[in-house]
């Protein structure tokens, strides 16, 4: 995860396609990242990233069909919202503090999959 300088707005990295999902890596990725495609989800990786307590990584999918596959530390707390036919699964922390990812998943087939590294 790269931090924006200064005090100024966050960085949002824009992935789009139409056919097709995205692979991300957390090494690349800014406070944000919005993807996008018709069909197609995302599989992103952060275990090569340390979030640091009390921030928030924020990952915006867009698809008409398409889930979440987010692999992440033993540690980080994982927020889904949005809308999408689909479960979410994740049996890790649940509890406030510590890092964060949030994901808001939009989509009307796909869930959402949390893995712990």
């Amino acid at each position: 995860m790269t931090k924006s300088n200064g005090k100024g707005a966050q960085k949002t990295d824009v992935k789009v396609s139409l056919i097709g999902g995205h692979r991300l890596a957390g090494s690349t990725l800014h406070e944000r990242t919005v993807t996008a495609s018709l069909i197609g989800g995302a599989d992103i990786d952060l275990t090569d990233i340390d979030i640091p307590d009390g921030a928030e990584l924020r990952i915006t999918k867009l698809s008409l069909i398409g889930g979440v596959s987010l692999k992440v530390a033993g540690d980080v707390r994982v927020e889904v919202h949005g809308l999408r036919l689909g479960g979410v699964k994740d049996d890790g922390p649940s509890e406030p503090g510590g890092p964060t990812v949030r994901i808001d998943a939009w989509g009307l087939i796909g869930g959402v999959t949390v893995r712990r590294a």
